[in-house]
């Protein structure tokens, strides 16, 4: 099995191909992820892992593309990015993404807004991390996709988040 760490920073993983802007100790693979093709071959991996990586990029299409590009099908990436209206997505100036509890939707096969893109992912599951302080919340929130969606539409701006992990499948 061939998983991929994207934007690995000093965080280096085992058995994973480590990858950062930055020839950091550790890093497999040196490359700016905004220049595009990255350096893999098509259907390269079997697992993609990255958190707090995304939002750097200067888009979200083509990241997701190229990600769907090296990946074989059936591969599950897993994502961690900072979510819509909290303050750390919004805060960093380095952020140039913005991240909702729907962003990934778009690249499902059964969404009405898929045609952004030809890259497919089911979306496996969902969940709104919370800071420690909030912690019950998350825990609340994710009891089921319903109160997921009460909390993006009713709640969000008043109990801000700070995370969304998601996971994918590669559809080919």
């Amino acid at each position: 099995m061939k998983k991929l760490h994207l934007g690995c920073g000093k965080n280096i993983r085992m058995g994973y191909v480590n990858l950062d802007l930055i020839n950091l100790k550790g890093v497999d693979v040196v490359h700016n992820l905004n220049i595009y093709p990255w350096p893999f071959k098509k259907n390269e991996f079997d697992y993609v892992f990255t958190s707090h990586v995304l939002e750097h990029l200067d888009g979200i299409i083509k990241p997701m593309e190229e990600i769907w590009r090296i990946t074989k099908n059936k591969t599950i990436i897993s994502i961690e990015v900072p979510i819509f209206p909290s303050i750390g997505a919004m805060a960093d100036p380095t952020h140039k993404q913005f991240y909702t509890f729907r962003t990934f939707d778009y690249f499902r096969p059964v969404d009405s807004l898929n045609y952004y893109s030809k890259a497919r992912f089911n979306v496996l599951s969902k969940r709104i991390l919370f800071s420690r302080p909030l912690f019950f919340f998350g825990w609340f929130f994710n009891l089921s996709p319903s109160m997921q969606r009460f909390y993006i539409n009713f709640l969000s701006f008043l109990i801000p988040a700070f995370a969304l992990k998601i996971e994918l499948e590669t559809i080919k």
